[in-house]
Formats: structure tokens, sequence, C-alpha cells
């Protein structure tokens, strides 16, 4: 190849990169004008008001300049934050790695062919469609599944077989808290299903991409499935589990059952102390990003990127 002919060639290559990259902006334009109209303002508001006391007036409220007052009460002080911090990223630790294992092997069983595979797809994706807001609220308050789960509840004469394997290992003194945190994702497995809808669908999407003649030349080599998983599978949808591990965090963060989110919404809507509440979400927000970026970096490092 002559050099006249390798410039031409990334020349097109550059362009190409510069058109996916305009792509891109376009593509996440919505929300960053979204942003900036509507969210930097109240940003910056929360971040300058965890510094102050807020002192709430008639129709007005007075900001009084305290320092790191408020950082001190969220860690000297209040007797609960604290607790709820480290319980809150225990959670999100586990039922992250759930989620991130329970869609990486639901996703292997849908790329497989069968029969029915496109209902079952649309079956899995279902708890997408019910995360909604509107249905979400129905199936919380619906009277008809309570009734429901407490006859089905009477019919297993409160038998819980986890529970039972629990007390057995609990008595032997084997790996108790840890044990405790498998249990608790097992009974709470209808809750690891419901939040891996979306992250089914992106592993999907990226094992759709693996040329199948990958594993053809796998098997005439002699290699087994298992082999297969982790030599072909596993790194040509590496970068996958970095976007899904982003996706799981940013979403547990943000559920409705965090009871460090419940904690700042009493003080700043019950007890009104809106300095104090200002000064714990910062905490909170800047704990979830310092996780995000640490643990980011440790999967990147295993990530493998090809043409």
């Amino acid at each position: 190849m002559s050099v006249a002919e390798g410039k031409i060639k990334r020349k097109k290559y550059v362009g190409l990169q510069k058109r996916k990259a305009v792509s891109g902006y376009l593509f996440i334009s919505p929300f960053i004008i979204g942003f900036l109209a509507f969210q930097v303002k109240p940003f910056i508001q929360s971040l300058w008001m965890s510094f102050n006391d807020v002192q709430v007036g008639s129709g007005n409220f007075t900001l009084v300049f305290n320092g790191l007052a408020n950082y001190r009460f969220a860690f000297r002080v209040d007797p609960e934050y604290t607790r709820m911090l480290v319980e809150q990223f225990t959670r999100l630790v586990v039922y992250s790695l759930g989620i991130m294992v329970f869609s990486f092997f639901v996703a292997l069983i849908l790329n497989q062919k069968f029969a029915g595979r496109a209902l079952v797809r649309a079956i899995f994706f279902l708890p997408v469609i019910m995360a909604s807001g509107v249905i979400l609220g129905l199936e919380t308050d619906n009277q008809l599944m309570a009734n429901m789960q407490a006859m089905v509840e009477e019919t297993t004469s409160n038998v819980s077989i986890t529970d039972t394997i629990q007390t057995v290992l609990r008595t032997a003194g084997v790996g108790v808290r840890a044990f405790e945190w498998v249990f608790e994702l097992i009974d709470n497995i209808y809750d690891v299903a419901i939040a891996s809808g979306i992250q089914i669908i992106i592993f999907l999407s990226g094992l759709q991409t693996i040329p199948s003649s990958m594993y053809e030349a796998a098997d005439i080599e002699g290699c087994t499935a298992w082999e297969s998983l982790w030599k072909i599978t596993f790194p040509m949808v590496s970068n996958i589990f970095l976007v899904n591990w982003f996706y799981t965090i940013i979403d547990f963060s943000m559920r409705t059952d965090n009871e460090v989110i419940e904690k700042i919404q009493e003080v700043m809507i019950i007890q009104l102390k809106y300095g104090q509440a200002s000064a714990m979400a910062w905490i909170y927000f800047l704990l979830v990003l310092v996780f995000v970026g640490i643990t980011s970096l440790l999967i990147s490092r295993g990530v493998y990127y090809y043409d």
C-alpha cells in the first residue's frame, strides 16, 4: 500500500470518528440542554446551602454561613445517618453484583435459539415496564396482590427453605454475614429481576454482536462451552459490563426504598433543616461518585477493547 493510499484511509477513519462523535453529542444534547437550563442553578444552590444555616421565614428564607457545621452534624451528631450510609453501601455492593450476574446469565439464555424466544424476551422485559411510576404504584398499593401474597404465606405455613438453611449455617458458625447477604438476595429475587430488565437488553445486544465464526472456530479447536464462555463471550462483552455497572449503581442509588434518601427527605420536609439536608445529600452524592469512580477504574482494567 502506498503512502498516498495510507493517508486517504487515515482521513476516512478520522472523518468516520468525527461523524460518530457528532452523532453521540446530538443524541445526548437534550439532556445537556435540560441540565444547563433547569438543574445547574439548583445544583449550585444546594451546595451553597450545605455550608449555611437556612432560616425559614414567612415567604422567604435567610442563609447564615456556618462553614462545615452541617457536615459535622451529619457525621458526629445525627445518630442514624452514618449507620444508614454503611448499610446502604453494603446493600449497594451486594445487590449490584447480584443484578449484574443475574442479568448476564439471563441474557446468555435468551441469546440461545429455542422456540418462543421472542415471547420469553418480552416477558423478561416486562419488569422494565412494571417499574414505571404509575404501574409500580398500582403494584405497591394493589390490595388483590396483597391478599394473594397473604394466601401464599398461609398455604406454605410460613415455611422458608432459605430461613431453614440460614438457621443451620448460623448455628454452625459458617460465614454467617456473607450467607445472610446471599440469602437476602435469594429472598428478594423479585426485586433483583425487576431491576435487571435494562441490563438484560444491553447484555443481549452485546452478545448478538459476537461473530458466530468465533464460536465455530473454537468448536473446531475442541473448546468446551465453558471455555468458550470465558475465552470468547466474556472478553467480547467486557465493555458492556462497565456500561451496565454505571447504570446499576445509579439506578440502585435512586431507589424509592433508599433509607438515606428517606432520611434526607425527613430532615428537609419534616424538620425543615434545609442546610443539614443539603449536606447529607452532598455527602451521599460524593460517596456514590467516588464509589463509581473506584469500581469503574478496577473494572476498566479487565475490559477487552477490539476494533
